[in-house]
């Protein structure tokens, strides 16, 4: 529509009468002059969260006890963000090592986060991350609250105690978040748990709004907690080597340069003991195809965890068989990694077996057939001075395996198959599953997301907006993993940004205007 000078001053003084852009003028005018301007926060339901968009602060995280800062949640809503979540460590609020025993300076910084909050317009998800009997951070939690009835009863005197302190704060500026991606326990180990925590939050809260992330770290919905009338929360942290790309506290040493979109293949390669992984997960690497004749067959083995009994076989024949069990000081390995949590080596092979391929193969199968799991990184294939490569990438989410093929081709063979990472892959394997759920009337929202600054901007930025455009079509609210730090929009240290200096902070103000359009 093509407008002269007077319909457009006509247009304009009618629009600017009508009372949701005089609210927005006045709201921008006491912005301006200083004023703080309440941002009014949607009901929400169990059965239907709203879409909050927002970040985790870490103050009291795994560790650490410091006050919740007040600029965090100003800075957050001026920003257009509403939401924070709260993953905290129960033990900064114990004294003396009793878990019983409680301190009321820390319990009192939890009170004035939740006051910011009200202030501010800012919606506050407590968490436990470290709760009593669980954890997915160091040192683990023993023992496991699934399966001790003891340790069961301090956690629910520990959210008994919040919901009583904070049972008259209402829902829209509430709620609580039970776990932090709760593992290594059956969904009705986890039901049994969460209906007794539940019961007696509700008893001091009656209708308090409690958020329970799935099992298998957040990674997986859990239909019976619906009797509870709780919601549900998932992550965005597939792919790993995006998200995780150099990160300390994850075996990343393996993981392939990032790139977005991707192509790889899974190259978590479990035995068949490991019974929490899909049946398919744990077959063979299967390459099928046209080889070249008197080629070489090189497979580069990454991680190995406790021990792996690797199997390789052309046309069904064997042809390798070696038990690698990885120990303290030198050996085949490269690096030398003793995980306390499991109390297992998984150290850092990177060592090549390279295989002559028996004229004729026309497949070719890699297994592990006992022990726990290791990871094969790279799959390559040499004939005539030339070598044609496909790299593998742990993928602990998958349920099926697809098969690789070599193929040849105009300049030569390649390989083709595994999987291409893109949005339409990230909707299959982060939204798809939670759809069911969602249907069925619980209420979805992504917890935790982002990528570590050793990842390139670049390449985590286009991840990341295909996450938020498929949250967005899938009606989900979000949480930014954090707000101040390495996967943060503030002070996040990443080599190819950058920075806005903005009220004391180093702001990546592309990032937040990915965030904002989202």
């Amino acid at each position: 529509m093509i407008l002269n000078r007077r319909s457009f001053l006509i247009r304009t003084a009618a629009f600017a009468a009508t009372p949701a852009f005089t609210a927005s003028l006045n709201a921008r005018a006491l912005k301006a002059a200083g004023a703080r301007v309440e941002n009014k926060l949607p009901v929400p339901k169990w059965s239907k969260l709203p879409r909050w968009r927002g970040f985790n602060l870490l103050e009291k995280f795994n560790g650490s006890n410091r006050p919740f800062l007040e600029e965090d949640f100003q800075n957050i809503s001026d920003l257009g963000f509403n939401f924070v979540r709260l993953p905290m460590d129960y033990r900064a609020w114990t004294m003396d090592g009793d878990k019983t025993k409680f301190n009321e300076k820390t319990l009192s910084e939890i009170d004035q986060a939740i006051e910011y909050g009200k202030k501010y317009g800012v919606h506050v998800l407590v968490n436990f991350h470290r709760a009593p009997g669980y954890t997915v951070a160091n040192p683990p939690e023993t023992p496991l609250v699934w399966r001790d009835k003891e340790t069961l009863e301090i956690c629910k005197l520990h959210w008994r105690t919040f919901a009583k302190r904070y049972r008259d704060v209402p829902n829209e500026t509430l709620s609580f978040n039970l776990f932090n991606e709760p593992a290594g326990c059956s969904e009705q180990e986890y039901f049994n748990v969460v209906k007794e925590l539940v019961e007696d939050i509700r008893r001091e809260s009656p209708d308090r709004l409690i958020i329970c992330d799935g099992i298998n770290w957040g990674g997986t919905p859990c239909p019976s907690l619906k009797e509870l009338q709780v919601a549900q929360a998932t992550r965005g942290y597939a792919p790993m080597e995006i998200s995780h790309y150099g990160a300390s506290w994850v075996q990343s040493e393996n993981f392939p340069p990032p790139q977005w979109p991707s192509s790889s293949f899974n190259g978590l390669l479990p035995a068949p003991s490991k019974k929490e992984l899909s049946e398919e997960i744990r077959t063979p690497i299967v390459i099928e195809g046209d080889f070249p004749s008197d080629s070489k067959f090189r497979f580069r083995l990454g991680t190995v965890s406790n021990s792996s009994e690797i199997v390789v076989k052309f046309n069904d024949k064997e042809a390798f068989r070696k038990q690698f069990v990885p120990k303290d000081g030198e050996g085949e390995w490269e690096r030398v990694v003793f995980v306390e949590k499991y109390g297992v080596f998984q150290n850092v092979y990177n060592l090549d077996v390279v295989l002559d391929v028996p004229k004729g193969t026309k497949k070719i199968s890699l297994a592990n057939v006992n022990g726990d799991w290791c990871s094969i990184v790279e799959i390559g294939f040499a004939a005539n001075g030339k070598e044609i490569v496909s790299f593998g990438v742990p993928d602990w989410s998958a349920q099926k395996r697809t098969s690789l093929k070599v193929e040849r081709a105009e300049n030569g063979s390649v390989i083709t198959g595994g999987t291409v990472k893109d949005r339409q892959w990230l909707w299959d394997v982060g939204v798809e599953p939670w759809k069911e759920a969602q249907e069925q009337g619980i209420g979805v929202m992504v917890g935790e997301f982002g990528s570590h600054n050793v990842t390139p901007s670049a390449v985590a930025l286009r991840w990341i907006e295909d996450m938020l455009a498929n949250w967005k079509k899938a009606g989900w609210g979000w949480a930014l993993w954090n707000f101040r730090g390495s996967f943060g929009v503030a002070n996040s240290d990443r080599k190819d940004v950058v920075y806005e200096d903005w009220r004391g902070l180093r702001l990546d103000r592309k990032f937040v205007e990915l965030l904002q359009r989202y």
